[in-house]
Protein backbone atom coordinates (compact mmCIF):
# COMPACT_ATOMS: atom_id res chain seq x y z
CA UNK A 1 0.00 0.00 0.00
CA UNK A 2 1.06 3.26 -1.33
CA UNK A 3 1.82 6.43 1.36
CA UNK A 4 -0.91 8.43 2.40
CA UNK A 5 -1.01 11.60 1.12
CA UNK A 6 -1.31 14.46 3.69
CA UNK A 7 -3.52 16.44 2.65
CA UNK A 8 -5.97 12.86 2.36
CA UNK A 9 -5.56 13.34 6.52
CA UNK A 10 -6.68 16.55 7.02
CA UNK A 11 -10.27 17.65 7.91
CA UNK A 12 -12.18 19.49 5.43
CA UNK A 13 -11.62 23.26 6.04
CA UNK A 14 -15.34 24.54 7.24
CA UNK A 15 -15.65 21.53 9.29
CA UNK A 16 -11.97 23.02 10.85
CA UNK A 17 -12.87 26.56 10.77
CA UNK A 18 -16.16 26.19 12.75
CA UNK A 19 -14.88 23.49 15.21
CA UNK A 20 -12.17 26.04 16.34
CA UNK A 21 -12.87 29.32 15.31
CA UNK A 22 -13.77 31.79 17.87
CA UNK A 23 -17.24 33.57 18.75
CA UNK A 24 -17.45 36.82 16.67
CA UNK A 25 -20.26 39.06 17.87
CA UNK A 26 -19.45 41.36 15.46
CA UNK A 27 -20.51 38.77 12.54
CA UNK A 28 -23.66 38.62 14.52
CA UNK A 29 -23.52 42.53 13.57
CA UNK A 30 -27.94 43.18 13.07
CA UNK A 31 -30.28 41.77 15.57
CA UNK A 32 -34.28 41.30 16.31
CA UNK A 33 -35.92 39.99 19.10
CA UNK A 34 -38.71 39.41 21.74
CA UNK A 35 -38.72 39.58 25.24
CA UNK A 36 -40.62 39.27 28.62
CA UNK A 37 -40.86 40.09 32.07
CA UNK A 38 -42.00 42.27 35.14
CA UNK A 39 -42.32 45.88 35.51
CA UNK A 40 -42.02 47.25 39.56
CA UNK A 41 -42.67 50.55 41.08
CA UNK A 42 -39.71 52.34 41.97
CA UNK A 43 -40.88 55.97 42.34
CA UNK A 44 -40.98 58.05 45.31
CA UNK A 45 -44.68 57.60 46.29
CA UNK A 46 -45.33 60.66 48.59
CA UNK A 47 -49.22 61.66 47.18
CA UNK A 48 -50.63 59.26 50.03
CA UNK A 49 -52.66 62.46 51.32
CA UNK A 50 -56.08 63.76 52.48
CA UNK A 51 -57.31 67.11 51.63
CA UNK A 52 -60.34 68.88 51.41
CA UNK A 53 -62.51 69.66 48.34
CA UNK A 54 -63.61 73.17 48.42
CA UNK A 55 -66.88 74.69 47.84
CA UNK A 56 -68.54 75.22 45.54
CA UNK A 57 -67.14 71.75 43.60
CA UNK A 58 -68.17 70.04 46.76
CA UNK A 59 -70.63 69.86 49.69
CA UNK A 60 -68.79 71.07 52.84
CA UNK A 61 -66.53 68.40 54.92
CA UNK A 62 -65.66 66.30 51.47
CA UNK A 63 -62.40 65.27 51.42
CA UNK A 64 -60.58 63.06 48.80
CA UNK A 65 -57.73 60.63 49.86
CA UNK A 66 -54.83 58.99 48.30
CA UNK A 67 -52.95 55.64 49.27
CA UNK A 68 -48.89 54.91 48.72
CA UNK A 69 -49.51 52.59 46.47
CA UNK A 70 -47.09 50.62 45.05
CA UNK A 71 -47.62 49.28 41.20
CA UNK A 72 -45.89 46.33 39.24
CA UNK A 73 -46.94 44.39 36.32
CA UNK A 74 -46.44 42.39 32.91
CA UNK A 75 -44.27 44.20 30.54
CA UNK A 76 -43.20 42.57 27.16
CA UNK A 77 -42.22 43.69 24.07
CA UNK A 78 -39.49 43.28 20.72
CA UNK A 79 -35.71 44.91 20.81
CA UNK A 80 -33.62 45.75 17.61
CA UNK A 81 -30.05 45.95 17.14
CA UNK A 82 -26.60 45.76 16.34
CA UNK A 83 -22.87 44.74 17.91
CA UNK A 84 -19.63 45.31 16.96
CA UNK A 85 -16.91 43.49 18.42
CA UNK A 86 -13.26 44.34 18.65
CA UNK A 87 -11.57 41.06 18.47
CA UNK A 88 -13.31 37.79 17.93
CA UNK A 89 -13.62 35.39 21.01
CA UNK A 90 -13.21 37.11 24.09
CA UNK A 91 -13.19 41.06 23.76
CA UNK A 92 -15.07 44.43 24.06
CA UNK A 93 -17.92 44.90 22.44
CA UNK A 94 -19.93 47.53 21.59
CA UNK A 95 -23.98 47.87 20.79
CA UNK A 96 -26.61 49.61 20.13
CA UNK A 97 -30.48 49.07 20.78
CA UNK A 98 -33.77 49.86 20.38
CA UNK A 99 -36.97 48.92 22.08
CA UNK A 100 -40.56 48.79 22.61
CA UNK A 101 -42.78 47.68 25.50
CA UNK A 102 -45.88 46.83 26.97
CA UNK A 103 -46.87 47.51 30.59
CA UNK A 104 -49.99 46.46 32.21
CA UNK A 105 -49.90 48.62 35.23
CA UNK A 106 -53.66 49.76 34.35
CA UNK A 107 -55.53 47.86 37.07
CA UNK A 108 -54.19 50.28 39.79
CA UNK A 109 -55.45 53.87 37.34
CA UNK A 110 -56.97 55.61 39.95
CA UNK A 111 -56.26 56.14 43.99
CA UNK A 112 -58.67 58.80 44.44
CA UNK A 113 -61.21 58.08 47.33
CA UNK A 114 -63.89 60.84 47.94
CA UNK A 115 -65.52 60.89 51.35
CA UNK A 116 -68.67 63.20 50.73
CA UNK A 117 -70.41 64.63 48.15
CA UNK A 118 -69.02 66.04 44.39
CA UNK A 119 -70.96 68.91 42.68
CA UNK A 120 -72.59 67.57 40.12
CA UNK A 121 -70.38 67.67 36.82
CA UNK A 122 -67.13 67.18 38.65
CA UNK A 123 -64.44 63.99 39.75
CA UNK A 124 -61.09 63.66 41.63
CA UNK A 125 -58.51 61.79 40.51
CA UNK A 126 -55.28 61.34 41.66
CA UNK A 127 -51.61 62.39 39.69
CA UNK A 128 -50.97 60.39 37.00
CA UNK A 129 -47.89 58.46 37.46
CA UNK A 130 -47.61 55.01 36.56
CA UNK A 131 -50.59 54.58 36.75
CA UNK A 132 -51.20 56.00 33.39
CA UNK A 133 -48.53 54.10 31.67
CA UNK A 134 -49.51 52.15 28.93
CA UNK A 135 -46.21 51.52 27.01
CA UNK A 136 -42.70 52.82 26.75
CA UNK A 137 -39.36 52.17 25.07
CA UNK A 138 -36.05 52.93 24.86
CA UNK A 139 -32.70 53.74 22.62
CA UNK A 140 -29.59 52.93 24.32
CA UNK A 141 -25.70 52.12 23.67
CA UNK A 142 -24.39 48.92 25.10
CA UNK A 143 -21.02 48.60 26.07
CA UNK A 144 -19.45 45.05 27.46
CA UNK A 145 -16.93 42.32 27.60
CA UNK A 146 -17.31 38.84 25.48
CA UNK A 147 -15.98 35.64 26.95
CA UNK A 148 -16.27 33.86 23.63
CA UNK A 149 -20.13 33.41 23.45
CA UNK A 150 -21.21 35.13 26.75
CA UNK A 151 -21.30 38.88 26.63
CA UNK A 152 -21.69 40.57 29.60
CA UNK A 153 -22.96 44.23 29.16
CA UNK A 154 -23.97 47.73 30.87
CA UNK A 155 -26.57 49.66 28.63
CA UNK A 156 -28.26 53.23 29.25
CA UNK A 157 -29.70 55.93 26.77
CA UNK A 158 -32.98 57.82 26.11
CA UNK A 159 -36.57 56.55 27.45
CA UNK A 160 -39.79 57.15 26.45
CA UNK A 161 -43.57 56.65 27.58
CA UNK A 162 -46.70 57.44 27.38
CA UNK A 163 -50.44 56.29 28.64
CA UNK A 164 -54.32 56.55 27.91
CA UNK A 165 -55.88 59.84 28.58
CA UNK A 166 -59.26 58.53 29.00
CA UNK A 167 -60.84 60.21 31.94
CA UNK A 168 -61.85 56.61 33.62
CA UNK A 169 -58.24 55.85 33.49
CA UNK A 170 -57.49 59.09 35.32
CA UNK A 171 -56.43 61.09 32.88
CA UNK A 172 -57.30 64.53 32.35
CA UNK A 173 -57.50 67.19 29.23
CA UNK A 174 -53.86 69.25 28.82
CA UNK A 175 -51.97 66.91 31.47
CA UNK A 176 -49.58 65.40 28.60
CA UNK A 177 -49.66 61.85 28.92
CA UNK A 178 -46.46 61.22 26.42
CA UNK A 179 -43.27 61.74 28.30
CA UNK A 180 -39.28 61.46 28.33
CA UNK A 181 -36.53 60.48 30.35
CA UNK A 182 -33.76 58.32 30.42
CA UNK A 183 -32.79 54.18 31.07
CA UNK A 184 -29.71 52.46 32.20
CA UNK A 185 -28.98 48.45 33.38
CA UNK A 186 -27.47 45.72 32.34
CA UNK A 187 -27.24 42.26 31.66
CA UNK A 188 -25.76 38.79 30.20
CA UNK A 189 -26.60 37.49 27.15
CA UNK A 190 -25.28 33.89 25.49
CA UNK A 191 -25.27 32.47 22.00
CA UNK A 192 -27.01 29.34 21.98
CA UNK A 193 -26.01 26.59 18.71
CA UNK A 194 -27.14 27.22 15.58
CA UNK A 195 -29.27 24.33 15.69
CA UNK A 196 -31.11 25.21 19.06
CA UNK A 197 -34.80 24.45 18.77
CA UNK A 198 -35.30 28.12 19.59
CA UNK A 199 -33.82 29.31 16.30
CA UNK A 200 -37.26 29.96 14.93
CA UNK A 201 -36.18 32.11 11.72
CA UNK A 202 -33.14 29.71 10.83
CA UNK A 203 -31.36 33.06 11.51
CA UNK A 204 -27.43 33.12 11.70
CA UNK A 205 -27.60 32.64 15.19
CA UNK A 206 -30.08 33.03 18.28
CA UNK A 207 -28.84 34.16 21.66
CA UNK A 208 -30.85 34.07 25.30
CA UNK A 209 -30.42 36.88 27.61
CA UNK A 210 -31.27 38.23 31.05
CA UNK A 211 -31.37 42.28 31.64
CA UNK A 212 -32.67 44.43 34.50
CA UNK A 213 -33.57 47.85 33.43
CA UNK A 214 -34.59 51.26 35.86
CA UNK A 215 -36.38 53.61 33.84
CA UNK A 216 -36.80 57.28 34.68
CA UNK A 217 -39.77 59.00 33.30
CA UNK A 218 -39.57 61.95 36.01
CA UNK A 219 -41.97 65.01 34.96
CA UNK A 220 -40.97 67.01 38.04
CA UNK A 221 -43.86 69.52 38.81
CA UNK A 222 -45.92 69.12 35.66
CA UNK A 223 -47.63 67.00 37.73
CA UNK A 224 -48.11 67.83 41.40
CA UNK A 225 -50.98 67.03 43.92
CA UNK A 226 -54.43 65.77 43.54
CA UNK A 227 -57.15 67.63 41.00
CA UNK A 228 -60.77 68.46 41.01
CA UNK A 229 -61.89 68.35 36.78
CA UNK A 230 -64.88 69.89 35.28
CA UNK A 231 -66.01 67.08 33.36
CA UNK A 232 -67.35 69.37 31.07
CA UNK A 233 -64.90 70.17 29.42
CA UNK A 234 -61.65 67.72 31.09
CA UNK A 235 -60.12 70.48 32.25
CA UNK A 236 -58.76 70.60 36.30
CA UNK A 237 -60.36 73.57 38.36
CA UNK A 238 -58.85 72.74 41.79
CA UNK A 239 -55.00 71.74 42.53
CA UNK A 240 -54.66 70.37 45.78
CA UNK A 241 -50.34 70.83 45.76
CA UNK A 242 -50.14 67.58 48.39
CA UNK A 243 -47.10 65.85 46.27
CA UNK A 244 -46.13 64.78 42.91
CA UNK A 245 -45.52 60.87 41.93
CA UNK A 246 -42.40 60.50 39.71
CA UNK A 247 -43.01 57.82 37.08
CA UNK A 248 -39.42 55.89 37.96
CA UNK A 249 -39.49 51.84 37.86
CA UNK A 250 -37.63 48.67 37.04
CA UNK A 251 -37.93 45.70 34.69
CA UNK A 252 -36.20 42.63 35.11
CA UNK A 253 -36.62 40.51 31.47
CA UNK A 254 -35.70 37.62 29.51
CA UNK A 255 -35.42 37.68 25.81
CA UNK A 256 -34.17 35.93 22.60
CA UNK A 257 -32.65 37.78 19.82
CA UNK A 258 -31.99 36.49 16.22
CA UNK A 259 -29.11 37.60 14.65
CA UNK A 260 -28.01 37.77 10.77
CA UNK A 261 -24.70 38.45 9.68
CA UNK A 262 -21.25 36.15 7.38
CA UNK A 263 -20.87 33.82 10.51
Amino acid sequence: MGPLHRSSCRPPLAWFYSATAAWNWSALYTYFGINAGYAFDASDRNTGNTFAVPFPYAAPGTVASFRNRSQDGFSGGGQIGYNWQLTPGSGVVFGIEADAQYLDFGRNRNNAFVAGALAPGYYVTDPRGLSSLDFFGTVRGRLGYAFDRTLVYGTGGFAYGSGSADRSFGGYAGNDSFRTGWAVGGGVEYALPTDSFLNFFRSSAVTLKVEGLYVNLDRNTRNQGAFVINAANNFPVVYSGIGRRSDEFAVVRAGLNYKFGSY
